[in-house]
């Protein structure tokens, strides 16, 4: 699959950053050098440790590099935050029980002080994408796990960011719905035109999902292989049985394998 933009969306060069602890300085990550364009979906995959989460906290400015550049639409991570240029999913739906579904996905809306039409407006459309319309007036102890991490990333589309960043989302959810959300997200990402970036510890979501693969080593946290994938835009689960989509697979396995080796 080829992007059709070349526009930098985020950029890392010469990336590093060291943990301070009580057992002496840990490094997260190291020489981490990724370019991901407009438009792309790209996920992390690697061994737990390996820093694929950090570099997705660092873009959302939730931590700091302690060398390199980072810019994300050009500007620093800190002022990307500001202009509200992405949503976050984190792996647990995290959804406020007191309030309903359109409630919690009106939140962001309310605290960037959005209309009350325009907070109304926002929270049918995002339900309608993820279809979960007609859902907005149900708590979240009223969902199943799949449709309330539909309702999470509807959260983070809701104030329509252009970079949606989304860490293991669909890890704690079984095979089936995990499938079936894989699906639904490949169809959200060619409705909306994001830019995705997305970790998982999954090979064949890894590879089901992306355009580009960002193979990680264990800490400190470095890349070990970028796949751009030859995979169609148009994805049925079973292009998984497909000869370039085991090769694929493989190349990732190669990979991982590669970074415990030098480890």
């Amino acid at each position: 699959m080829t992007n059709q933009s070349s526009q930098v969306v985020v950029e890392a060069k010469n990336l590093n950053l060291v943990f301070e602890t009580a057992d002496g300085p840990v490094q997260a990550l190291k020489d981490v050098n990724l370019s991901i364009s407009k438009g792309e979906l790209v996920s992390f995959i690697g061994p737990s440790g390996c820093g694929k989460t950090t570099f997705l906290r660092c873009i959302a400015a939730l931590e700091r590099p302690t060398s390199g550049q980072l810019t994300v639409n050009g500007m620093t991570p800190d002022e990307a935050r500001k202009k509200r240029a992405y949503g976050y999913v984190f792996q647990a739906a995290g959804l406020y029980p007191w309030r309903t579904i359109a409630g919690n996905i009106r939140l962001p809306l309310e605290i960037m002080e959005f209309s009350k039409t325009e907070q109304a407006e926002r929270v049918e459309r995002v339900l309608e994408l993820v279809e979960l319309k007609g859902f907005g007036g149900k708590f979240p102890w009223q969902l199943s796990g799949g449709m309330q991490q539909r309702a999470s990333i509807a959260r983070a589309l809701a104030f329509d960011a252009d970079i949606l960043l989304m860490d293991e989302p669909f890890g704690a959810l079984d095979e089936i719905v995990r499938d079936r959300l894989n699906e639904e997200l490949l169809k959200l990402w060619a409705r909306t035109g994001k830019t995705i970036g997305f970790v998982t510890h999954s090979i064949p979501e890894a590879v089901y999902l992306s355009t580009k693969i960002v193979v990680m080593s264990p800490r400190p946290g470095r890349i070990t292989d970028i796949i751009d994938s030859p995979l169609p835009k148009e994805r049925p689960l079973e292009i998984r049985d497909s000869r370039e989509f085991i090769e694929i697979s493989h190349r990732v396995r190669e990979g991982l394998r590669a970074g415990h080796a030098d480890d």
